[in-house]
């Protein structure tokens, strides 16, 4: 699909009020941990006339990292795809297909060397010259090193191309490997945006990033932007007080289970993922993270962890006292030193009870 959108973005502006945009750019900046004083370089940005073109591959994958992305709810999908950024080609998304959709595809390569933006998401096989994914005859892995080092910059979206994902998990029959690890040794640096799906607005919000700044936002050791990927899970969850506290559920439908308590002991990995899964939800909807639903997070985000450890294991804590003025999630009546001591007692239940796990011993 090739965005037809002429000179300044009209239809940006036009589909919603200035308070709305404005609170858009403010929320993208707060996102990235952004001053207020960047919010008018975003917004100006993001109403530019020179969209970034686009080129999308698909490798290994289940499409979800596409899904995610065509839920997000400010900007709508028309929106992005037609107003921030020029998507120039993407298999689920085009307009046209066979060798209509390849021919674009070429020639806005042509067009736009060193000024496009490659997204990828799935791993690329390299098994027996990558023949296990094709497209249009032709391997992922022969398209991605062609089309890579034309690039801005490249996207590695959903886990599968950050970590190669479910498809490289034993016995990895095709040699499905990260984009990363392919583009590594040829000097080309690669954003990994991880999660399966991830939350959309971290991906959107690299791509404003890049758009405002001319540069890639700040990565962490593993190519992740750290405005996201920067903190655990297990920080800022809502059930955090419960763990303090030593209220675990058991099994799944018990009465702990049930009230909300932690769900460390079901193989939560909320304490070795980094991700803002628990502070920004998924289709602008609070409460829509697995966690919430009483599903335990399976570290999706991490590498080595979500497709490659048991999936009912328990997590390595990095922090298993809380921190100072932690509030409980059920205070009993009472107040005052009562409270106190009761949350310290807790605090301490939950965190011999964490020790005892690790250590594998019968009494967990």
């Amino acid at each position: 699909m090739k965005s037809k959108v002429v000179g300044s973005n009209e239809n940006l502006l036009s589909s919603v009020t200035r308070r709305d945009f404005m609170k858009f750019c403010t929320a993208v900046a707060a996102t990235m941990g952004l001053p207020a004083a960047a919010v008018p370089r975003i917004a100006e940005a993001v109403t530019s006339p020179k969209r970034p073109p686009v080129i999308w591959l698909s490798g290994q994958e289940c499409t979800g990292c596409v899904e995610s992305l065509l839920r997000t709810g400010h900007p709508s999908i028309e929106t992005l795809i037609f107003d921030l950024i020029s998507l120039e080609y993407s298999e689920t998304l085009n307009a046209g297909s066979g060798h209509q959709a390849e021919a674009a595809r070429a020639k806005s390569i042509e067009e736009n060397k060193g000024k496009f933006i490659l997204v990828v998401d799935g791993a690329i096989p390299v098994k027996d010259k990558g023949i296990y994914c094709q497209i249009a005859g032709k391997p992922v892995l022969d398209i991605l090193n062609e089309t890579a080092p034309l690039a801005a910059a490249v996207i590695a979206i959903g886990s599968c191309a950050a970590w190669g994902g479910v498809p490289s998990a034993d016995p990895n029959p095709t040699g499905a490997t990260p984009v990363h690890t392919i583009l590594k040794p040829k000097g080309i640096p690669v954003v990994n945006i991880p999660g399966c799906p991830p939350n959309p607005y971290n991906f959107l919000s690299t791509v404003i990033h890049f758009l405002t700044f001319n540069k890639l936002p700040a990565l962490d050791d593993k190519g992740r932007p750290k405005f996201a990927y920067s903190r655990l899970i297990h920080e800022n969850c809502e059930r955090r007080p419960h763990f303090d506290a030593g209220r675990f559920a058991e099994e799944f439908g018990d009465e702990g289970h049930r009230q909300g308590y932690c769900l460390y002991k079901l193989g939560c990995k909320g304490p070795e993922t980094y991700n803002n899964c628990a502070t920004l939800p998924f289709n602008d909807t609070p409460g829509c993270w697995p966690v919430a639903t009483g599903s335990p997070c399976f570290g999706c985000s991490e590498d080595k962890v979500g497709f490659h450890s048991p999936l009912f294991s328990k997590a390595k804590v990095a922090f298993p006292t809380p921190p100072a003025q932690q509030p409980d999630a059920v205070p009993p009546k009472g107040g005052g030193a009562k409270n106190f001591a009761y949350g310290v007692a807790g605090a301490a239940i939950g965190a011999a009870a964490v020790a005892l796990s690790q250590r594998g011993g019968k009494e967990d």
